[in-house]
């Protein structure tokens, strides 16, 4: 992977009679396929695996059926020629995954599946070794990409932009993109997770993987992980109509949802300067408008290409 020369904007969202000021730093726009932090997270860890130059190499990983995850290594795959699996949570769809615009995606690029049942999905170190067994030479990605490789990435969505803020702001899933924003951000910053899973290990895990305990994490999951919400819809079209900037419905809508309820809340002190990360999954709303579809709801209004007011 080599390191992208595209500029990522920081965006102020304008408050009205609000003591803070609110910026978005757009991860979405680093690359078309492989968007935001998940850019970050495999940056090392492929670069750490090609330079070994195994005969037969190749990317085994973990998700859902709408991960952002599978996307990403199955595009970063395709371009770097390496094959790639995918094991996949619901062996309910292994027969129906072409009706998946997620899976149908990654499949487009080249990743086999390997659907598994989520009690088995549970053994994700069993199902690794499994795996290992038919492709030694493989490299193992874990679930979201987490691990040390990844958080060492992660310091790069910080920079000499970033260091003048007093809160960064992101969306927590498995807690890697919060684990290196605390380990490499400034030590007068404040740091906030806005959790999308109901996951009590968090904390702990992000601290290990920090080392540093200057963190928040901040329950903003809505229900179960994915759950879409009347609410998450309303906000995410009004946000994007408002602002200019589209949200996915499982992270950023979520983690902006969570910011602006604390703002409302007065939890920031005044003259606060507010950074929110955007990951990206924007892939990921094509699937959930399908859902919304097939249960007569509102969709996700997706429509939003461009953004303008940079710093």
């Amino acid at each position: 992977m080599i390191f992208p020369e595209t500029h990522i904007p920081i965006t102020e969202i304008p408050l009205q009679n609000r003591d803070v000021r609110l910026f978005v730093k757009r991860e979405d726009f680093i690359d078309p396929e492989i968007s935001g932090n998940k850019y970050w997270k495999l940056f090392y860890n492929i670069n750490s695996y090609l330079a070994r130059k195994t005969a037969n190499p190749r990317l085994i990983t973990f998700g859902g059926a709408f991960s952002n995850h599978i996307a990403a290594v199955s595009a970063l795959g395709y371009r770097e020629g390496i094959p790639t699996v995918g094991i996949i949570r619901g062996d309910e769809l292994a027969n129906k995954w072409q009706h998946n615009p997620t899976l149908s995606f990654a499949a487009a690029k080249g990743m086999m599946f390997c659907f598994v049942s989520r009690e088995q999905y549970r053994r994700k170190e069993e199902l690794g070794e499994i795996m290992l067994q038919q492709y030694p030479e493989a490299l193992i990605i874990p679930e979201g990409g987490t691990n040390e490789l990844a958080v060492d990435g992660i310091r790069h969505m910080l920079n000499e932009q970033t260091k003048s803020f007093d809160y960064l702001c992101c969306a927590v899933g498995t807690g890697g993109t919060l684990a290196g924003i605390s380990k490499f951000a400034e030590a007068e910053q404040n740091i906030l997770g806005f959790k999308i899973v109901n996951d009590d290990s968090l904390q702990q895990s992000v601290l290990a993987l920090s080392g540093r305990n200057n963190f928040s994490l901040i329950n903003e999951i809505n229900g179960r992980y994915g759950k879409i919400t009347d609410e998450d819809i309303r906000f995410i079209n009004v946000f994007a109509e408002k602002y200019g900037i589209q949200l996915d419905p499982v992270y950023t809508g979520k983690m902006m949802q969570g910011i602006f309820a604390l703002i409302e809340a007065d939890f920031f002190p005044k003259e606060s300067k507010i950074l929110s990360f955007h990951t990206g999954g924007l892939q990921g709303i094509s699937g959930a408008n399908k859902m919304l579809a097939a249960k007569g709801r509102k969709l996700i209004n997706n429509t939003v290409s461009s953004q303008t007011n940079y710093l």
